[in-house]
């Protein structure tokens, strides 16, 4: 029996081992999410998720962001990354220029929402947003970062930020 057990348990070990190579967790939040996101038991902070998405509603972006990334220690809850997303998206835009650092966060924010979406797809149903897939959301910051001839147009100057 004991002979059973040490084999169940160098077995465990040895697959948390291999799981923290291939994730790559950067911090122990991120790990502890990570593992209970593998076994069905993560879960954000509502709390602390309401926090964000009332910040979010006011414009106040960085604040935003402190609440979701306080929800989802782990990064590992798809709406919350989508929200994290939007705020990058919504603070970088410009109706002269865009931020491209601001939106190269949003993208790797959409990447990681997509990533830990069922299907690899989500649709958040919020009436406020304009934009309510991480299709969507990937696709205007991608054409945010785009550098063409339809940025000189002064046309842009009249355009909607989404």
């Amino acid at each position: 029996m004991s002979r059973v057990a040490g084999l169940l348990f160098s077995v465990a070990y040895a697959a948390v081992i291999l799981w923290v190579y291939s994730a790559e967790p950067q911090s122990r939040a991120e790990a502890v999410g990570g593992l209970a996101a593998t076994i069905g038991a993560y879960r954000i902070d509502e709390r602390a998720f309401d926090d964000g998405l009332a910040a979010f509603k006011r414009d106040a972006f960085e604040e935003a962001r402190m609440a979701f990334e306080r929800a989802d220690p782990a990064s590992r809850d798809a709406r919350t990354q989508f929200y994290i997303a939007y705020s990058y998206y919504r603070q970088g835009w410009g109706r002269v220029y865009n931020d491209d650092e601001l939106f190269a966060k949003g993208l790797e924010a959409v990447e990681r929402a997509i990533a830990a979406a069922p299907g690899h797809r989500l649709d958040v149903e919020d009436p406020d947003l304009q934009m309510r897939s991480t299709d969507e959301l990937k696709a205007e910051l991608q054409e945010g970062m785009r550098r063409d001839a339809s940025d000189f147009n002064p046309l842009r100057l009249f355009r909607e930020r989404k």
